[in-house]
């Protein structure tokens, strides 16, 4: 398919993993993971409080509704940049701009912002661990990206001491 070859993706790149194939692959399992990972709840909260209940609603809201400006805006701003690929495009450019600007990688904040959101939509013990695996994870998976960033872009060394990684402000 057209679209997976100008994201990079080959033959040798799924034999050899030398583009971060693999890390895209692990990515989509944990999150078809957290997908069905079963619900278990936390020990001692009654979810008969609707006070508590409302208010983990309107916070997972928020995380959620983060998550998807993340995720479109860092779609949209990324633009012909995009790839799947923790390797950049060869023909790609460093993107600072828009939400670039507030966090490094926003693709990947805003899955970490879903799911913590889901998490705590659900209460869910389960989940929260998942979201710290999934955290980790893509923190892993971000280090190598910068790495070949790092190398592409000369100028990549001061953005990220501008800007944030993984969670704006903060990480």
């Amino acid at each position: 398919m057209k679209i997976l070859t100008n994201w990079g993706f080959t033959r040798d790149g799924w034999r050899s993993g030398k583009r971060g194939e693999y890390l895209v692959l692990i990515q989509g399992l944990l999150l078809v993971g957290f997908i069905f990972l079963p619900t278990y709840h936390l020990p001692g909260i009654s979810l008969e409080l609707p006070k508590l209940i409302y208010s983990c609603w309107i916070v997972a809201a928020l995380f959620m509704i983060a998550a998807l400006v993340l995720i479109a805006k860092g779609l949209l701003d990324l633009g012909k940049n995009l790839t799947p690929l923790p390797y950049p495009r060869v023909d790609g450019e460093l993107v600072q701009t828009g939400v670039y600007g507030i966090v490094r990688h926003p693709l990947y904040s805003g899955l970490i912002f879903l799911t913590l959101g889901w998490s705590i939509f659900q209460l869910s013990l389960s989940h929260f661990v998942a979201v710290i695996v999934i955290f980790l994870f893509l923190d892993l998976k971000a280090r190598q990206e910068e790495t070949w960033l790092s190398e592409k872009y000369p100028e990549y060394s001061d953005y990220q001491q501008r800007v944030k990684k993984l969670i704006p402000r903060i990480y």
